[in-house]
């Protein structure tokens, strides 16, 4: 594993949820395999590269909690894809209806928000107490211990766009935080454009937002809807597994760290 790798990742921020879960899951692979490598070559022979790996162990306990809560965020966004989901099936038709079934999505939609925008803000402040701090001399372990200082840097940054994902972005506009929907009511359609800008979800909340500020909603409107609501919870549902791999990945590359310090 190398900084290299970090870099390519870091650089691929811009692309889709699952080849950003997918680039996390091929670098901790590779952090472990890092590890297994150096293992014998390694020597904690003073109480400062001791040291060193205990705060690199916390760094790896503190993406094992962000993975986690991530996990369990996506988990929460599935719940509530799927309440819709089968209210909207049952639903006897009628505005009042449709109407009621949007109200209490976008009610669990609002709490959910709350709890992934509590936890961007705590990844911005690890993100800002997380810097590579160089070392004097350059034994292995020191190079190690810097690498790993890099990958979770990067890791914190990834995390937080991955939770975007399933975040209602702030817009002034709005008071609902919604940005998407002022470019969605003039053109009362998904324009193409506000597709390739939007996510999976943003489109979700959108079609919903119009779909509830339209005069004569009829039962009709309920088929596409359901479809796009099962596309966005098998997306969900892939994510949770993926983030579920790099869990477990972490959790191996503590014990690594843990085997370095006694060795």
């Amino acid at each position: 594993m190398s900084v290299t790798q970090s870099c390519k990742l870091k650089a691929s921020q811009s692309s889709l949820i699952g080849h950003k879960l997918s680039g996390l899951k091929d670098l901790f692979e590779s952090v472990d395999d890092f590890l297994q490598l150096s293992f014998a070559e390694q020597t904690t022979s003073n109480e400062r590269q001791s040291q060193a790996i205990e705060n690199a162990m916390n760094g790896s306990l503190e993406l094992l909690d962000i993975c986690d809560t991530t996990r369990d965020l996506f988990s929460q966004m599935k719940e509530c894809l799927q309440q819709l989901e089968l209210s909207l099936r049952r639903s006897k038709g009628g505005d009042c209806s449709l109407t009621r079934e949007v109200d209490a999505y976008m009610v669990s939609r609002k709490k959910l928000n709350k709890e992934v925008c509590k936890c961007l803000r705590n990844l911005k402040k690890k993100e800002r107490n997380c810097t590579t701090a160089a070392f004097h001399n350059s034994s292995n372990l020191e190079n190690m211990i810097s690498t790993l200082r890099g990958v979770q840097e990067i890791s914190l940054v990834v995390f937080e766009s991955i939770l975007s994902f399933i975040s209602k972005p702030k817009a002034k506009s709005l008071p609902s935080g919604w940005s998407v929907i002022p470019k969605l009511l003039q053109s009362k359609r998904v324009s193409s454009e506000v597709e390739n800008e939007a996510s999976e979800v943003e489109k979700i909340d959108a079609e919903l937002f119009i779909l509830k500020s339209s005069k004569g909603i009829s039962i009709s409107a309920i088929p596409n809807l359901l479809k796009g609501l099962e596309t966005l919870e098998s997306s969900i549902q892939e994510a949770e597994e993926d983030l579920e791999c790099i869990y477990r990945r972490l959790v191996k590359t503590r014990v690594s760290l843990l085997n370095i310090l006694n060795h």
